[in-house]
């Protein structure tokens, strides 16, 4: 048991969306990313989504609507519910996400973004 000092974490890595798991909590990890621009739509048809904004402004997108997620504020995305990640202004933003081992990066959808492993730092 140890502290896990989230600023140091993020000085770790450079890459846009391209998770990292930093801790796991039971059956969940916890993953740092660094987002930039727009992601892909997709869902998670078994597992719910948390994301908190470390730092910026994250704009998440649904079918019907976009909910604005500030600094310091989360977000759930719940299971099924397509979604699609984005920022503005060539932003970067950085979240901490909650998800179950079991989450794939996109769901069911394929894509250049798609990650398989999640490094641990």
């Amino acid at each position: 048991m140890k502290t896990i000092n989230i600023k140091d974490k993020f000085s770790k890595f450079d890459k846009n969306w391209h998770p990292h798991q930093i801790a796991l909590v039971d059956n969940m990890q916890v993953i740092l990313a660094k987002l930039k621009g727009e992601f892909v739509w997709h869902s998670h048809d078994n597992e719910d989504e948390l994301f908190q904004v470390v730092k910026g402004t994250l704009y998440m997108q649904f079918r019907d609507r976009t909910e604005i997620v500030n600094e310091g504020e989360i977000i759930v995305v719940p299971k099924g519910v397509e979604h699609n990640p984005m920022t503005k202004n060539n932003e970067e933003v950085h979240v901490l996400l909650f998800e179950k081992l079991t989450t794939a990066h996109t769901g069911n959808v394929q894509h250049e973004k798609t990650q398989t492993h999640y490094p641990k730092i």
